[in-house]
């Protein structure tokens, strides 16, 4: 009995579980009625279930052959329904696990260009700067000295606006370095999350397993759906015979003391109208016989009881 308690409480628990994934995912497919798919779900699972019991307890019945094939087409319909809703909820969960690695993919990328835009700024002021230099080691080389420093008192306001630039665009690099890390570390933690997902990948798909992420996943929730649903409804349908196993036992040990109590009875009924016999015939046989006149009722008795006994014995 504890048994087909636990087997009845599993298929109850794993339907119930796969009754709410369902209907989560029904949900998101049909985000405009919620309300009325969480109702619709919940019926339908019940219906379900009292279904596949009633129709087990039927089977061998003279029930109409329409109806037990429509019940039991109907349970399948409804175990696909509700493996589609599972389907749908572990698909969201997924995307919504996977979305930020997307999303953080870009970011990063964003980034990169803008450090190397501000590299190129860094890099064709220094250009600048140098042909700046060169300009001015031709004076320094045809020993024009003088000359020379008043060029680079001309340039000096460029240079100051060159190194401006300079060092605002390694200010730029530096914070959108910063970012980088932040998002890459992110990134990181959501990749050791879904880390599990890539080795099942490889196990499925080897070395082509980085482009076929998304299939693996597929394939790993069409496993569970194809055990989840089926699961519950075959267990309940085990309950239904550990119960009317049980019932069978039970009611085999009730007639199995009730025929002993009778073969008992009748032991007891035998038992007595010897007993009776064996007292009438005593008082016959101490009215009609003279002779034990002489002795006492407890004697003969035990004569009587005596003779009895002989007789059983042939």
């Amino acid at each position: 009995m504890f048994l087909t308690l636990l087997t009845f409480l599993s298929a109850i628990s794993i339907s119930v579980i796969a009754a709410g994934y369902s209907i989560v995912g029904l949900a998101t497919l049909f985000a405009g009625a919620v309300v009325p798919i969480i109702a619709m779900g919940s019926a339908l699972e019940v219906g379900k279930l009292v279904a596949a019991s009633w129709l087990y307890h039927n089977w061998n019945s003279d029930v109409p052959r329409l109806l037990k094939g429509y019940l039991f087409g109907a349970i399948i319909v409804l175990i696909f329904i509700t493996s589609l809703g599972i389907f749908g909820f572990l698909s969201k969960a997924h995307l919504d696990q996977v979305k930020p690695t997307s999303g953080n993919n870009i970011k990063i990328e964003l980034l990169d260009k803008q450090i190397n835009q501000q590299n190129l700024i860094i890099e064709r002021a220094e250009k600048q700067i140098t042909l700046l230099d060169k300009a001015l080691e031709v004076y320094i080389d045809k020993e024009y000295v003088t000359r020379g420093l008043k060029e680079r008192a001309k340039q000096e306001e460029e240079r100051n606006t060159l190194n401006s630039a300079i060092n605002k665009a390694s200010d730029k690099i530096a914070e959108l370095t910063n970012n980088k890390a932040s998002l890459s570390l992110e990134q990181d933690k959501i990749e050791a999350e879904v880390g599990p997902i890539k080795y099942v990948a490889e196990l499925i798909y080897g070395e082509q397993a980085q482009d076929n992420f998304d299939k693996a996943v597929r394939f790993v929730i069409l496993i569970l759906i194809f055990v989840f649903d089926p699961l519950a409804v075959l267990l309940l349908i085990a309950a239904n015979i550990s119960l009317r196993q049980w019932r069978k036992k039970k009611n085999l040990i009730k007639s199995e003391e009730k025929f002993n109590l009778e073969k008992r009875l009748d032991r007891e009924r035998k038992k007595a109208k010897r007993f009776k016999d064996k007292n009438r015939d005593y008082k016959k046989m101490v009215t009609k016989i003279g002779d034990f006149k002489d002795m006492s009722p407890d004697e003969i008795k035990v004569k009587l009881d005596q003779i009895y006994d002989w007789n059983e014995k042939g």
